[in-house]
């Protein structure tokens, strides 16, 4: 795989299952090089074949109407400041009519029972920011701001503008109006059962926790009530019989965890969480689920299991009043090596599904009575494209503990002399993510290029459990921490397991908190002749009043705030250690990071040239945290013909 073939990569994502239980509307995007952006067209399958129903450019978020008779949908023109709008459509095929015309676009769109309502995600430019007709002149005035946060890495300049709940009439006969004010920055919309009542996540009242609220709002009264206490909740959703639940962490600022479905009972007049999916141990996670998540008594959803993502469904003693003590049994639909990436369950139990492996960057299947069925072919044109190199998966032991470890093995590998073949060690962010049984671009455009690329997940990722996640908290004010021990062991571990890959040309990288490990790593020893360092966390001090999550990820990780004193910050930042690096070091960055703003690769940068370290700074221009995985494709290549030149010249390959 070249850098260029991203042009190849087609992805199907947000499967909606049509209330008939046949058809399925599914997401389907692939980079468009020439035009430098992402074409996104909906597809339906029809129960015998899939085709495209929309012509795009920017179509996404299909939502079936529950009476099964419309199609709504986000539609974004192909202008460069064309925001997403609401727009629907008849569902057997037709126009779809723009419904919404709100400055900033909307998202999240949900149909109300009746099918006659929806209710979206609105934005628009702040009272003063409003009053101003020109772009132009927006960018130019002082901002006032008042609260935290202020700015998301995704989201941009949070202070410019309102969130708020829209409810829009299908046929456009009424006018668009706000259910919400101020800046409750409501999300994940959801109805209640009856219609009179909207669910919804909003921010903690707390600037400095990173919480949310579950509010429902009533519709005749346009009175709010919190559902539950803050937590960390990332979703809500309604059974049949209209019953709360949500899926998070309970305890305030308490991530890494796994995350847990509970439900919400009231109990003299106090809503509390009731732990359902608890004892499971494993994250819950909340993707684009469907709005038909329950299947009788029981509940489908995703689970991240070493590596994996399945599919699963929990038994019907979760409506029974199960608890933490008394887990509910669970099913698993999907399971294997690969990783679901989104879902829909039709009301007996079927389920359209969005898969990734190894070798395949995404297919639609069909799961019913325990029979798969793939409705797609998009893995087959890929491979026809692209050669795809093989992944072989193993652990390496330490102190007792399996690592899950991954490694794309190059050309030529099987014959390849002993010591032949140079080692790119790749850490991912998070840290509480993982590399697993899914396609990975990156891996493959390394590997073609002829390293031995290996991956894996230290203590501090999921995907087994809460313990291993928050293994790491406090300790990375000490170089030896156990997430900096495991890695160096897998790297170890895959030197002795293949006799080509030569220890003597061994590089490593890795983006956010993959970057902040290279760092650390590189400070350590000599063995490394390559490294980059990509929007990585390396000053925590400056991130701390920096970053869109700084007020609250020194607490989450380190154990203290900077307002406890600065050493432990100073101690756990890899800037202070930057004199001991020898690697050449790529330091890459974007300019609109605001997740690890680039002060902290400016800072970086100049350390290692103070310790004469060989050492550039590449910057990308209009490009934020995601850029590997989501920003301009122009620049997803440009990314990748740096990292390949940078290796190349410091390893071969």
């Amino acid at each position: 795989m070249q850098p260029s073939d991203i042009a190849h990569l087609v992805v199907p994502s947000d499967p909606q299952v049509h209330p008939d239980g046949r058809r399925v509307a599914v997401v389907v995007s692939r980079p468009d090089l020439d035009e430098d952006r992402y074409q996104r067209v909906v597809h339906v399958h029809d129960g015998e074949t899939l085709r495209p129903f929309t012509h795009g450019p920017g179509d996404t978020s299909p939502r079936w109407s529950p009476d099964g008779r419309w199609l709504a949908l986000l539609r974004t023109g192909s202008t460069d400041d064309a925001k997403p709008q609401l727009a629907v459509m008849p569902a057997d095929g037709g126009e779809a009519s723009v419904r919404t015309d709100l400055p900033l676009g909307v998202s999240e769109p949900a149909w109300a029972p009746d099918s006659r309502r929806l209710v979206v995600v609105g934005k628009q430019w702040a009272p003063a920011l409003a009053e101003l007709e020109d772009d132009d002149e927006r960018r130019r005035v002082p901002k006032r701001i008042t609260r935290l946060p202020y700015r998301g890495d995704t989201d941009g300049q949070l202070h410019e503008r309102r969130q708020q709940l829209w409810l829009v009439d299908r046929e456009g006969e009424d006018e668009p109006r706000s259910l919400t004010a101020g800046d409750d920055r409501p999300e994940s919309p959801v109805w209640r059962p009856d219609g009179r009542a909207i669910a919804y996540l909003s921010p903690s009242m707390d600037e400095l926790e990173p919480d949310s609220r579950v509010l429902e709002l009533e519709l005749d009264t346009g009175e709010t009530r919190e559902l539950v206490a803050p937590g960390m909740w990332s979703r809500v959703l309604y059974d049949p019989d209209g019953r709360v639940f949500v899926v998070g962490l309970e305890r305030p600022c308490h991530w890494p965890g796994s995350n847990a479905v509970w439900r919400v009972d009231d109990v003299d007049g106090e809503p509390r969480p009731v732990g359902v999916t608890t004892h499971l141990d494993r994250d819950v996670l909340n993707g684009s689920g469907s709005p038909q998540a329950f299947v009788g008594d029981g509940l489908v959803t995703t689970l991240e299991d070493a590596g994996t993502v399945q599919l699963v469904r929990l038994d019907d003693r979760l409506a029974g009043g199960a608890s933490a003590d008394d887990a509910p049994g669970l099913e698993r639909l999907v399971g294997g090596p690969r990783c679901v990436t989104g879902y829909s369950a039709t009301a007996d139990g079927a389920v359209a599904f969005t898969v990734t492996d190894t070798t395949t960057p995404g297919e639609l299947c069909w799961w019913q009575d325990g029979t798969e069925r793939v409705l797609s072919s998009f893995g087959d044109d890929f491979r026809a494209e692209v050669a795809v190199h093989p992944t072989e998966a193993f652990t390496v032991t330490r102190d007792g503990h399996d690592i899950d470890v991954w490694a794309v093995l190059p050309p030529g590998f099987d014959t390849a002399a002993p010591g032949s073949v140079p080692v790119l060690f790749n850490v991912h962010g998070g840290p509480t993510a993982q590399y697993g049984e899914q396609f990975f671009d990156e891996f493959q455009v390394e590997a073609a290029a002829g390293y031995l690329v290996v991956g894996a997940n230290p203590r501090g990722s999921s995907g087994r459990g809460t313990d291993w996640a928050r293994a790491i908290v406090g300790g990375w004010t000490q170089e030896d921490s156990v997430d900096t021990l495991d890695l160096e062991a897998v790297i170890d571990g895959a030197l002795a397991r293949y006799d080509a890959a030569d220890p003597q040309r061994v590089g490593v990288m890795g983006g956010s908190y993959g970057g902040y490990a290279t760092a650390r790593l590189l400070a350590r020893t000599g063995r490394y002749g390559s490294a980059i360092v990509e929007r990585g966390l390396l000053q925590w001090e400056s991130f701390s009043g920096t970053s869109d999550i700084g007020p609250h990820f020194d607490r989450m990780f380190l154990g203290v705030s900077l307002a406890d004193g600065a050493e432990p910050h100073h101690a756990a930042s890899p800037v202070r250690t930057a004199h001991r690096v020898t690697a050449p070091t790529l330091v890459l960055h974007s300019e609109h990071d605001w997740r690890c703003p680039i002060e902290q690769a400016e800072q970086l940068f100049v350390a290692l040239k103070r310790a004469g370290v060989e050492t550039e700074l590449l910057r990308f221009p209009d490009e934020g945290h995601e850029l590997s995985r989501s920003g301009a494709p122009k620049h997803r290549v440009e990314r990748f013909e740096a990292v390949l030149e940078w290796h190349a010249r410091h390893l071969g390959g």
